[in-house]
């Protein structure tokens, strides 16, 4: 049996998308583990369903490279979002879709019927140890001493519909986060485990960043992460509420709301190519 997808990436962060408006994944999790092989398969994050919803325009599933479901995707969904205009199943400026993390908000940036950005309402960051879920005995985990791989941090934990580790550092550049990552992902404290990011802060409205994603390992992006990133800098006084964080994979643009509390998420998304295998 054939199977038609669609590659896409959002600074970076790539994944293999399937339209199952048309099409039937029976089994995504062990799909999701044979497309990512970036020497062996396709080559992606993960794998991303877009399929019909009750409650939005449309829903989206995600799998990461390891076959683990996924809540959220800031950089996926915005690929999504491109997708659904683009190919005609939902030609709206405003977009909703339905995640594991709740209903989505887009807003597309169209040019000559062409998606050249997308802004997603990421909604607000869950600072409540228990609800991102993590086994540290402050509330909220801001500026935190912690522990992983013998090695000594200070952390700031949240969830953007995902849980998210962040951390600063001089020079996340030279960090073996390869080392270093899966001590994290995988430490006691987080029940679910755990996505870290390691930052630099630049200036009050810019910072660099590193991520090592649950399920795939080091990524180019992260959008969730870059916007947990900005959450924490802001939390710990170190930037104001609107930065542009640089990733290995491009530039996002995070606002933070004062009012609502939402966390907004800006940036590309991109078309690669189509292609079809068996399965």
């Amino acid at each position: 049996m054939k199977l038609n997808f669609t590659k896409m990436q959002g600074t970076g962060n790539d994944y293999i998308y399937v339209d199952c408006f048309r099409e039937t994944v029976k089994d995504p999790e062990k799909l999701a583990v044979r497309l990512s092989r970036r020497h062996f398969g396709v080559g992606s994050d993960g794998l991303i369903l877009i399929g019909p919803s009750e409650s939005a325009d449309c829903k989206m599933e995600m799998y990461n490279a390891d076959g683990s479901r996924g809540k959220m995707c800031g950089n996926g969904i915005r690929c999504v979002g491109k997708y659904v205009y683009e190919r005609g199943i939902a030609q709206k400026p405003i977009l909703r879709v339905e995640t594991l993390s709740g209903v989505k908000t887009l807003s597309l940036s169209v040019s000559g019927g062409k998606v050249a950005a997308v802004e997603v309402d990421m909604g607000e960051p869950l600072l409540d140890p228990k609800k991102i879920p993590a086994k540290v005995p402050k509330s909220p985990a801001v500026d935190i001493p912690f522990s992983a791989g013998g090695e000594k941090y200070r952390v700031t934990l949240l969830s953007m519909g995902n849980p998210h580790c962040v951390t600063f550092a001089e020079d996340p550049g030279r960090i073996p986060l390869e080392k270093i990552g899966p001590g994290f992902e995988h430490h006691p404290a987080f029940p679910e485990g755990i996505n870290t990011e390691f930052v630099k802060v630049i200036n009050r409205g810019e910072i660099r960043m590193r991520v090592w994603e649950r399920g795939s390992g080091e990524t180019l992006a992260c959008g969730t992460g870059a916007c947990a990133a900005a959450v924490a800098a802001a939390l710990c006084g170190k930037t104001g509420r609107e930065v542009l964080v640089h990733l290995r994979g491009g530039d996002l643009k995070i606002r933070w709301e004062k009012g609502s509390g939402h966390v907004f998420l800006k940036g590309p998304a991109e078309f690669v190519f189509d292609g079809t295998v068996e399965i």
